[in-house]
């Protein structure tokens, strides 16, 4: 048997803000929360919404089905926009 729809989800979401770049902060404001309910959604102790998945597919630039598909269909329906750049230099960072 597979994941839990609810585990994928949240490893699906995990998995884009890595590969954007988003924090949980910003991904907060996108859909009107405080980081802390995120995290809370991203360890479980609270369900996503329906409206939450809707927002996230949006934001991302998905579809509502590939966001529920798993980490790799959302990533590999991602727009190359949404995509941080592979080595990028965070300057400032420390050595």
């Amino acid at each position: 048997m597979g994941l839990r729809l609810e585990e994928l989800l949240r490893l699906t979401v995990a998995a884009l803000m890595q590969v954007t770049g988003d924090s949980q902060r910003s991904v907060a404001g996108v859909l009107g929360l405080t980081q802390t309910q995120v995290s809370r959604r991203q360890s479980g102790a609270v369900s996503w919404s329906l409206r939450d998945v809707d927002v996230l597919a949006e934001h991302y630039g998905i579809g509502a089905l590939d966001l529920l598909a798993g980490p790799t269909r959302a990533c590999e329906a991602l727009p190359a926009d949404r995509r941080r750049a592979v080595g990028t230099v965070v300057r400032g960072a420390g050595r």
